[in-house]
């Protein structure tokens, strides 16, 4: 049995060998960053571990018939699940590694941007004072209205950690049940409402062909002048250069970004050096905790998987053989 590991930015691989040796199987350890690397590092392999690297057909040929491809977090983008399943290779994902760490960056975003304190920091640090007022309006957190696009594990964790602060919460999701939400205080409204009523946006969906590029100049212009978006969910979510419009048009006062497409933003884009905008380095997943978690959940897999044991995460479905 092979075990390959396309890329990762682990410190040390030891949940990964110990199921390869309960397995007798051999790992292999790769640094893949482009198709052609992808491809020469899992050739052969029955167990496919990914980070970034691309997972394309050409890949997917390259590996056993009844692989099976693990991708290290919640996204698989990166892998062309029609391939996969075409190939009769199960892909699966770990969802619930880091959920909690995730909300808590979301949350932390928010409120630093309701509260403007990277902004009164700025003002302070470079030795000067302000009237509080100056930076008007800063809204009461019972006076804001947070939108949630996407109500999976860490949409729900962020509403968990926002609702004691008193914000009113509203979400659009087709695939959630109009009573759970309002369990977690949550109402459900159509796309259109979410962009026209909230004054804080906060992303929480998959990439996929109906949420490419949701966050777009039009659905921008549909939000409250002054409003916010906070995005640690996907970079391919969100059009940056309609956000960098936005924000110098004032229709959003600020941005909390931790995701961008592409990776890494670009050096010269408008975005990093704008004053409203707040940027981290697609760091929402990242605690000590959260990382070994999604280490021994992948390596757990991966032990179903060399067992010939139901798999917990599977996100394709491979086609039967004809």
């Amino acid at each position: 049995m092979r075990i390959v590991i396309t890329d990762h930015n682990f410190s040390d691989l030891r949940y990964e060998r110990e199921t390869a040796a309960a397995l007798g199987a051999q790992l292999h350890e790769f640094d893949a960053k482009t198709e052609t690397e992808a491809i020469e590092a899992v050739r052969g392999a029955d167990i496919t571990f990914v980070n970034f690297a691309p997972i394309t057909a050409a890949a997917l040929a390259a590996m056993n018939s009844d692989a099976v491809v693990i991708r290290y977090g919640i996204g698989f983008d990166n892998v062309d699940l029609d391939a996969a399943a075409r190939s009769g290779i199960r892909v699966c994902n770990v969802p619930d590694y880091g959920a909690d760490t995730v909300a808590d960056h979301a949350v932390t975003l928010i409120l630093m941007l309701t509260r403007k304190i990277v902004a009164f920091d700025r003002i302070v640090s470079a030795g000067r004072w302000v009237s509080p007022t100056e930076l008007a309006p800063v809204r009461a957190s019972s006076a804001t209205t947070v939108g949630l696009l996407g109500t999976g594990r860490i949409g729900l964790a962020t509403a968990t950690r926002l609702r004691p602060f008193g914000f009113e919460l509203i979400a659009y999701d087709p695939f959630a049940d109009e009573r759970a939400m309002a369990e977690h205080g949550i109402t459900l409204v159509s796309l259109t409402e979410l962009f026209e009523r909230t004054h804080v946006m906060s992303l929480h969906a998959p990439a996929t062909d109906r949420t490419h590029r949701i966050v777009n100049a039009e659905n921008l212009a549909k939000m409250p002048f002054g409003a916010y978006l906070v995005n640690t969910s996907r970079g391919a979510l969100v059009d940056e250069d309609a956000v960098l419009a936005a924000l110098d048009s004032g229709r959003l006062a600020g941005v909390g970004l931790d995701v961008f497409d592409p990776e890494p933003l670009a050096a010269d884009h408008g975005l990093r050096a704008h004053p409203n905008a707040i940027l981290t380095p697609h760091a929402a997943f990242y605690s000590e905790e959260s990382l070994l978690n999604l280490q021994r959940l992948a390596a757990e897999e991966a032990g179903r998987a060399g067992r010939g044991e139901p798999l917990r995460c599977v996100v394709n479905a491979p086609l039967p053989s004809a």
